[in-house]
């Protein structure tokens, strides 16, 4: 028997980026006026659990017409249980002292238990969305901790570092984020992603030639790659709003489809000559209920290679470091 509603789960769901994503689902945002409703399943650490009563109570107070119902645990399998969509946004921050390797190690504990809590409960249908930080490989070991589910299933979001580089590239040239198409992020969502402008359009004309090479590379490239320091020195907490954002638009052209290129971290069958089996951000074609592909047909030039190769040495180096914690 169908379900009356989408579910839809969030982990982390009282933290700033979980908050910030909610409201927007809650008000139709996600699927649209024209889908079923949504059941919000909010998954927190017990600890937080006093906050989570306070978001369902605000939610609540909105009194939404697109939220079927709300449901709160502190259990992963219960709150994947039958879920069509998953967004795996909690994920513990890098502390005083703590090295990447730490911080990756920690994470891979969380993710392993949410990746099998999805392979015993969620839905064989679901589709889920890596928030948390490290992202690419969170999401990697959740993937591997799901070995019932798709691998398709799993996706990685660049989409921020993807939407903050059409900012740069409209405030660059005086145009609107919608003029600009097939921009690229390619490999991990950290400092060695590789911000690609190369195939881009602004107004039907190459993005290359609308912009100076040397801004490209000692202006642009930088700033995407270093664009949540800049945010967390700006106001003294990393990106909320923006990524909660960046993760709906993910979903949503992910289930509605987008004609556009679109950046996606995704397990990799070795396109491009990157590693197979790594979670590397490829330029998409998403065509609507949950499907993607890579796109495979791109001449990639000399730097363009380059930049891909040093991003993919970096998440071999993630995925070494907690190959061990890996099924």
């Amino acid at each position: 028997m169908n379900k009356p509603y989408i579910k839809v789960a969030i982990s982390g769901a009282a933290g700033q980026i979980g908050y910030s994503l909610l409201f927007r689902i809650a008000s139709g945002q996600l699927f649209g006026p024209n889908c079923p409703p949504v059941h919000l399943s909010l998954l927190e650490a017990p600890a937080a659990l006093p906050a989570l009563d306070g978001v369902e109570m605000e939610l609540a107070d909105c009194a939404f017409s697109h939220v079927h119902s709300i449901s709160k645990n502190s259990n992963s399998e219960a709150a994947f249980g039958d879920a069509d969509v998953i967004f795996l946004v909690g994920a513990k921050p890098r502390g005083p002292g703590m090295e990447r390797k730490d911080l990756l190690a920690a994470n891979a504990e969380i993710f392993s238990v949410q990746g099998k809590a999805i392979n015993a409960a969620a839905g064989k249908g679901v589709n889920i969305l890596v928030v948390g930080n490290p992202a690419n490989t969170n999401c990697l070991i959740a993937q591997q901790n799901a070995p019932d589910i798709r691998p398709e299933a799993f996706s990685a979001m660049t989409r921020l570092d993807h939407n903050r580089s059409l900012a740069q590239l409209a405030q660059k040239t005086g145009t609107h984020t919608t003029d600009i198409k097939k921009v690229i992020i390619w490999g991990n969502h950290s400092a060695t992603q590789y911000p690609d402008i190369h195939h881009a359009t602004i107004g039907g004309k190459a993005a290359t030639d609308l912009v100076d090479d040397k801004w490209y590379k000692e202006e642009m490239i930088p700033a995407i790659q270093q664009r949540g320091a800049t945010v967390i020195k700006a106001r003294g907490a990393s990106s909320a709003a923006s990524a909660a954002s960046a993760a709906l638009d993910h979903v949503h052209d992910w289930a509605a489809g987008n004609e556009d290129y679109l950046s996606m971290g995704v397990v990799s069958k070795g396109e491009y000559g990157i590693e197979a089996g790594l979670v590397y951000s490829y330029p998409m074609q998403c065509t609507g209920a949950g499907e993607a592909s890579v796109i495979t047909d791109l001449a990639c030039n000399e730097f363009s290679m380059q930049k891909m190769k040093e991003s993919e040495a970096e998440l071999r180096i993630e995925r070494d470091a907690i190959r061990h914690l890996l099924p």
